[in-house]
Formats: C-alpha cells, sequence, structure tokens
C-alpha cells in the first residue's frame, strides 16, 4: 500500500488575509495537508479594513468561534449598516442598511408599492421601512428574532473590530490547529525550471519553504502573483480614479455608534468606524484632485476625537490581477487587487476567496479546469462589486469638478444594464451570485435620488386605502421594536465588553 505525500501550502504573508487563510486551513483541511505561513514582524499591516457585512458571522461561526469573546477580543462593535452623508447632494444622507425592507405583496415587491404610496403621498421614508436602519440611528442593538411582531424581519449585523487584533485572534486559532508560522522576510521566489510554478520561497538568513500550492497574500506588494509570475493588472481607474487614501485612529468616541459613516467630501470620501477603544478614520481621494496636504487637512478637520497617530498615507491603484490564480499561486487579498473600502467589502473580499480555494482545492497536481473556474468566478465578483461601488459615484448631483466628471464617466456594460432597467421600470435584477442583493442596490438608488419614471404595474391593483394602511403600519411596528431594545453601547457592557488596554 503506498501512501500519498501530504500536499504542502504556503501561505506568504500575515495579516488579516494570511490569518484567516491559516485558520479555515486549519480549521476544515485534513492530516493530509500542511500548511506553513511565513510573515515578518517588520511589515506593517495596511489596516483599512476595519468595517465588515454580514457574512463574516458565517466565517467565525464556521471557525466555531465565541461570537462574545471575538468582540472583545478585537475590540469589536456591532454594525447594522453604513450612513452615506453628502453623497447624492451636499447635506443630504441615507444608509444602507442591513436586512430587508418592508415586505413584499404576493408577487410585488415592496418598493413597487412604497413608489406608488410615494406618488399618493401616502408613504413614510424608505428609511422608515428598515428595522436595521431605525436601530442604528437609535444607536441599538440586539442579537435574535423581533420580540414584538412577527411579521417583522430579523436584524443582521456585521461588525467593526481590529484588524490587527483580529489577526493576532486568527494566529493564536491556526496555530492552535497546527498550522506552522515562520517568521522571515521573503527575499526571493524560486520557480521550477520545467513547469514554471513556484518552487520554494527564499527568506532571509539561507533558509528555504517548500509548498505545492501557495496563496500570495504579501498586500500591495504582491511579491508571488506579479512579482515572480507577472500575472497581469487590469487597471479600473478611468472609472474609480481615487487612488490615495490616509489612515489615522483617534480616541474612543463617547458615542460608538452601530453603524459606519461614509462622508463625500469634494474630492473622495472619509471613513469612520468605531471601536470600543478607539476610532478608525481615513480620508479616500483622487490626487489629481486634492493634494496629499489638503486630504491629510480634510481628514484631522472632520475627526470627532483627538488624533492618536500621525495620518499613514497609502497608495493604490483600483482594478485586479487578470489572473487571480496563476501556476500554484492563488493571489487573495490586497495582492488580488483593490476597490476602495466604500462598502467594507475587502474582509469579505477574503472571505469568498477563501471559500473558492476550499472549494476547488487541488491535490499536488493543478488541473487547469480548477484555475479557470476560480478565476471566472473571482472575475465575476470583483466586477460586480466593482459595478456597486461605480453606482455611488455616478449618482450625484453635487457641484465640484472631481463629482461632475463621475456623473459623466462611461459605465460598464453591466452596470448600464441595472441602471436603464431600474430607471425605466423600478426592476432590480440580481444576476447569479452577486454580493449585493436588490434592496442593497435600491437603498443607493433611493437615497442617492435615482427614480424611476414607473412601477410593476401589479402595484395599482391594491385599494388606495389598503396602500395607505400596509404603508402606515409597518413603520409604527418598527418604532415599536427599536424602542425595546438596548443601547449599543449597554448592550456591549452586558455582553461582550473588552478588556481595559485590549489594543496594547
Amino acid at each position: 500500500m503506498t501512501t500519498n505525500p501530504p500536499i504542502r501550502i504556503v501561505i506568504a504573508g500575515g495579516g488579516s488575509a494570511g490569518w484567516m487563510c491559516a485558520a479555515a486551513f486549519g480549521r476544515f483541511l485534513g492530516p493530509g495537508v500542511i500548511v506553513t505561513l511565513v510573515e515578518s514582524d517588520e511589515i506593517g499591516i495596511v489596516g483599512v479594513g476595519e468595517a465588515t457585512i454580514p457574512q463574516i458571522r458565517l466565517f467565525n461561526q464556521a471557525l466555531g468561534i465565541d461570537e462574545d469573546a471575538f468582540v472583545r477580543a478585537t475590540g469589536a462593535t456591532f454594525k447594522l449598516g453604513i450612513e452615506f452623508v453628502g453623497w447624492g447632494a451636499a447635506g443630504e444622507r441615507y444608509m444602507h442598511a442591513f436586512g430587508d425592507i418592508g415586505r413584499d405583496s404576493g408577487l410585488t415587491p415592496f418598493h413597487h408599492l412604497w413608489l406608488r404610496g410615494r406618488s399618493e403621498g401616502v408613504a413614510g421614508p424608505l428609511s422608515a421601512y428598515s428595522l436595521n436602519n431605525q436601530a442604528a440611528l437609535a444607536g441599538r442593538m440586539q442579537r435574535g428574532k423581533p420580540r414584538t411582531a412577527p411579521v417583522l424581519p430579523d436584524m443582521p449585523y456585521a461588525f467593526h473590530f481590529d484588524a490587527s487584533l483580529y489577526a493576532a485572534y486568527l494566529r493564536r486559532f491556526a496555530e492552535a490547529r497546527g498550522v506552522t508560522r515562520v517568521e522571515g522576510r521573503i527575499v526571493a521566489v524560486e520557480r521550477d525550471g520545467a513547469s514554471g510554478d513556484v518552487a520554494a520561497l527564499m527568506l532571509d538568513h539561507d533558509r528555504r519553504i517548500e509548498g505545492d500550492l501557495f496563496l500570495d497574500c504579501t498586500g500591495f506588494r504582491a511579491l508571488l502573483i506579479e512579482g515572480a509570475l507577472g500575472a497581469g493588472y487590469e487597471d479600473w481607474t478611468h472609472w474609480l480614479p481615487c487612488d490615495r487614501a490616509m489612515a489615522v485612529p483617534s480616541a474612543r468616541a463617547t458615542d460608538f455608534t452601530p453603524y459606519t459613516r461614509a462622508s463625500a467630501h469634494r474630492a473622495g470620501w472619509q471613513w469612520r468606524i468605531p471601536l470600543q477603544h478607539r476610532t478608525g478614520n481615513g480620508v479616500v481621494y483622487s490626487s489629481a484632485h486634492m493634494s496629499d496636504d489638503a486630504a491629510r487637512d480634510q481628514l484631522l478637520a472632520n475627526l470627532d476625537s483627538a488624533p492618536l497617530a500621525e495620518p499613514r498615507p497609502l497608495r493604490f491603484t483600483t482594478g485586479r490581477r487578470r489572473e487571480l490564480w496563476k501556476a500554484n499561486v492563488i493571489a487573495i487579498g490586497l495582492a488580488s487587487g483593490f476597490l476602495e473600502p466604500l462598502e467594507s467589502t475587502s474582509i469579505h473580499m477574503i472571505q469568498s476567496a477563501i471559500e473558492r480555494v476550499l472549494k476547488l482545492l487541488p491535490g499536488r497536481r493543478i488541473a487547469p479546469a480548477l484555475r479557470d473556474e476560480y478565476n471566472r468566478q473571482a472575475v465575476f465578483e470583483y466586477e460586480r462589486v466593482r459595478d456597486f461601488i461605480l453606482l455611488h459615484y455616478v449618482a450625484n448631483r453635487r457641484d465640484e469638478p472631481f463629482w461632475r466628471e463621475r456623473r459623466e464617466t462611461a459605465l460598464p456594460d453591466t452596470l448600464r444594464a441595472k441602471l436603464d432597467l431600474w430607471k425605466a421600470a423600478a426592476q432590480i435584477t440580481r444576476d447569479r451570485e452577486e454580493l449585493f442583493t436588490e434592496v442593497g442596490w435600491l437603498q443607493v438608488l433611493i437615497g442617492q435620488g435615482v427614480m424611476p419614471d414607473a412601477w410593476h404595474p401589479l402595484a395599482d391593483a391594491m385599494p388606495a386605502a389598503q396602500v395607505a394602511e400596509f404603508l402606515d403600519i409597518l413603520p409604527r411596528l418598527t418604532a415599536r421594536e427599536v424602542a425595546q431594545m438596548p443601547g449599543h453601547a449597554d448592550f456591549i457592557a452586558r455582553y461582550c465588553a473588552a478588556a481595559e488596554g485590549v489594543a496594547a
């Protein structure tokens, strides 16, 4: 009887991407796989991915992580959505809240009835029909089923957390499950002369780490997928021209809101992410429209607490690798590409990449069909997330040069088709496994003032009095449910408060 040698997976780089991979592989892959992670303490973490979307809960649950323990360890707070300030026009605000909006009536999606009711003066603002939106604005939080009305939807949530603390938490988890960490700086990548695959990583002090499958989690440097294999990069700056950011932590906010805030400014936007022990802040901007000094001033002038460090600059090119899996290297995280964290997709795209790797995991020999399918799925995800982010920019009514140029952007065909369908008949379609749901698109479109010319004819079949009653009772039920929820800070204090000095 012959025993196949174990498959050797080498993860190049730590941070959130590397340790999420290591934790998942340590949890799900058996003794036939050896997992090694190589990282250097000399290399810092970018750390802009501190806000998440609800799918992160599925990742943590799959690992078997206790939610309250995770929140305590990472200084996390809860997140019910993202508030957008000034994206339609200066001074306007709306929320892209998680979860459902209203209730469908038979074959008629809720928003068609809402559009009719709005035209007849009997509908409240769209936000009034979202449990997450109302709870977020009230600064409240609860878990589980609604308490006061079974007709209300569940209230999905995500987290704000400290990315470096999350990586450290997952490192402990992964190492306890057999993942080996090697401290060292990658000085060269050795390739097989016959196949062109990566054979080994050469580290400082003349060390060599061999592998069969390599995951490139080296961030913007992309040492393997680009530096060694030259996968190429598809540049999307003609659609999304912001190419720089500055990030700075500030002191703990007195009110750590259960939502992220993204505030538009004259040449980009600024984020605010409240944690238990500090607040994450950053400004994203186009260097063609704003200088670094002006961006720094913009950032610091709009903090709601004292800065804890000097702003740290970041430079990036929006886009993706032409091949996200090439030869025996798969790029994960920033090594695979970059999309602004406007909709908190950075951590999720690491998570979805890990899921694809696990589903398509090769043996010692990599079938080209596996690579092709991985790349097809990854490209689809990147392009559809790109479209959703681009929607925020083109659907604006601001009067600065940067924003006027965004309205004139020639759109990808996929986004143009969605907008045409919405404008003509208030229809929103979701293609295959697009990340963002119809409700997500609806909130951004309505929130930024993109109104359709018509709604579904079935919405006209309901008697006017019934429409008015239907649109009146839902906000009242929602308000009653929110009123009995504890405050966000009180909820954290009761269940999952971080220890003093959690970030030390």
